[in-house]
C-alpha cells in the first residue's frame, strides 16, 4: 500500500509513526525541529489521515506497508520511531525485518498485549453520523455527551475534513476508517513478539505519568529487543512528545546520534 507522507529536511531518514487515531501531522513541531539533524519523514498509516483505506488492518499489514515505503524511497541507514499503536507496528517490522534498520524509538508502548482501553472512544465515534453533520461544531457537541476529556475530542475533531460530494456538495466526513477500526480494534490490543528476539539497537521511551510501560513489562523488552535501553520522560503522559516536546527532542536526538 502506498502510503501517504509528509517529508523536510536532510541528512539521514528518520521515519515516525503516530499512534490510533492520528495523523502524519501530530508530528509536525517536532518534525520540524529534527529536520535541521534529519531528513525527517511523517507517516499516515493505513486508514488514517490522507493514506488508503483497506479492510485489511493488523501491525503485520501496517509494518509492512512501512517496509514498501522504505524501499521505495530508497532509505538506509533508518531510524524508526513510533508512538503507541504506531510504537508497536514499529516494533513488529523491527522484529520481522530487521535489516530495514539501524535504530528504533518506541515511545510509552511495551511489545506486550494489552487490555482494550478504546471502547468509549468507539462508541463516541460510531454517535457521530457524518452524513448529517452540518459543522465541526456539531460533531464536538455529539462526542462530548459520550466522552468527558476534551483533549481526545480535540485530538479525534483533527480527523474532520470536507470531502466532495457526488452531487457536488461538501460534506464532513472522518479521514480515518472509523468501520473498519471499531470492527477490528481488537487487533491493535495484540502482542508484538516473536520467538527471534531483535537486536537493533532499540530505546523505549515512557511517560512519567503513564502506566503503558510497567516495571514488570522490563523483563519482556529485554527478552524481545535485548539491545534496548528504557528512559522515564518527568511530567508527561501517554503523549510524551504532546505534553514534553523539548525532552523529547533531546533524547531522540542524543540516542540517534551514539
Amino acid at each position: 500500500m502506498e502510503l501517504f507522507f509528509r517529508k523536510s529536511g536532510e541528512g539521514r531518514p528518520l521515519v515516525i509513526l503516530h499512534g490510533l487515531f492520528g495523523i502524519s501531522d501530530n508530528w509536525a513541531a517536532l518534525a520540524k525541529l529534527w529536520s535541521t539533524h534529519f531528513t525527517v519523514y511523517t507517516l499516515d498509516l493505513r486508514n488514517h489521515g490522507q493514506s488508503p483505506h483497506s479492510d485489511e488492518w493488523n501491525y503485520r499489514v501496517m509494518a509492512d506497508d512501512v517496509v514498501e515505503f522504505l524501499g521505495t524511497e530508497r532509505l538506509n541507514d533508518v531510524i524508526l520511531l513510533g508512538h503507541s499503536m504506531g510504537g508497536k507496528t514499529a516494533m513488529r517490522l523491527a522484529l520481522d525485518y530487521p535489516m530495514a534498520l539501524s535504530k528504533l524509538i518506541v515511545s510509552d508502548i511495551a511489545p506486550k498485549r494489552y487490555d482494550l482501553q478504546q471502547h468509549q472512544v468507539i462508541e463516541a465515534i460510531k454517535a457521530v453520523d457524518v452524513h448529517q453533520l452540518e459543522s465541526r461544531k456539531d460533531a464536538e457537541a455529539i462526542l462530548q455527551q459520550h466522552l468527558h476529556d476534551n483533549g481526545t475530542i480535540q485530538f479525534l475533531l483533527k480527523n474532520l475534513f470536507w470531502r466532495d460530494h457526488r452531487d457536488g456538495s461538501k460534506i464532513l466526513d472522518w479521514r480515518f476508517n472509523a468501520r473498519v477500526i471499531a470492527e477490528q480494534i481488537e487487533n491493535i490490543s495484540e502482542a508484538t513478539v516473536s520467538d527471534d528476539p531483535c537486536e537493533v539497537d532499540t530505546l523505549f521511551i515512557r511517560g512519567g505519568k503513564s502506566h503503558y510501560i510497567t516495571a514488570e513489562d522490563e523483563p519482556l523488552i529485554q527478552q524481545q529487543f535485548p539491545n534496548s535501553s528504557i528512559i522515564t520522560i518527568p511530567d508527561a503522559g501517554h503523549w510524551v512528545h504532546a505534553d514534553q516536546p523539548q525532552l523529547m527532542f533531546n533524547s531522540v536526538l542524543e540516542f540517534s546520534q551514539r
